[in-house]
């Protein structure tokens, strides 16, 4: 494996040190705060060790980011294809117009988590949080699918005020004995069918073994599966419709 030591450079020099590097397996030390970390990566397999800032993985085009501490802003902007794991937590605008690959958080993460995510034929963009986010998770979902476990929360709502506003595609899973209060009127929500279920179970099984979880744990709270129920949501505020 290929060592970089990030202490003290600046993002502009630790990015140009990865993307020549001969290696596919990199390890990335001391990082603190430099942006764009594996941004465009395809064919490279980075493993960083503290914290890289905002947009990590953006435009991630199937290469593989795994970081033991913490992320912040905007971790998988735009991403392509690929895996992002955190086995800390991680910031707002997790997977920020995602269009494919997967975001596993073994944590919480912040706000707008999903915002304007999106799929297309074989891309399907996944995000598993294994604890709470912030509100607006979904904001304007078009595709792809968010799964929130909440796996520390005693089975109370693991999400934050205005959940799903503006979805008009794909669907979210959360592990809770209640739904959201806030929900918006453009979608509809129920629990989780056996059917619902086996949609998801090989996301769950990929996230437990990641992250050495006992699935059984993860099974032990019931879900609820949120789908928009219209393909326009602000049909209602046209003058015409």
């Amino acid at each position: 494996m290929f060592r970089i030591d990030a202490d003290g450079k600046y993002f502009q020099q630790l990015n140009e040190e990865i993307r020549v590097a001969q290696d596919s397996e990199i390890l990335v030390e001391h990082c603190m705060g430099q942006r764009y970390i594996g941004a465009g990566v395809s064919g490279k397999h980075l493993l960083i060790r503290g914290v890289p800032g905002n947009d990590l993985g953006c435009y991630l085009d199937g290469g593989t980011i795994r970081v033991q501490g913490n992320a912040q802003d905007q971790t998988g902007d735009t991403m392509n294809a690929g895996a992002i794991v955190v086995e800390g937590s991680s910031g707002d605008a997790t997977g920020y117009s995602m269009r494919g690959g997967k975001i596993f958080i073994r944590g919480n993460a912040g706000y707008r988590v999903g915002i304007h995510m999106k799929a297309y034929r074989e891309h399907q963009p996944l995000i598993v949080v294994g604890g709470e986010t912030g509100s607006f998770l979904g904001e304007y979902q078009a595709g792809g699918t968010i799964i929130v476990l909440g796996l520390d929360s005693g089975g109370k709502i693991p999400v934050g005020n205005l959940s799903c506003t503006g979805m008009h595609g794909g669907r979210m899973y959360l592990r809770c004995r209640e739904l959201p209060k806030d929900l918006p009127a453009q979608v509809k929500a129920a629990r989780a069918s056996a059917q619902d279920m086996a949609r998801i179970d090989g996301f769950l099984d990929d996230f437990c073994r990641t992250f050495g979880i006992r699935k059984e744990t993860v099974l032990s709270e019931p879900f609820f599966v949120v789908m928009p129920n219209t393909s326009n949501p602000y049909r209602s505020l046209y003058t015409f419709n």
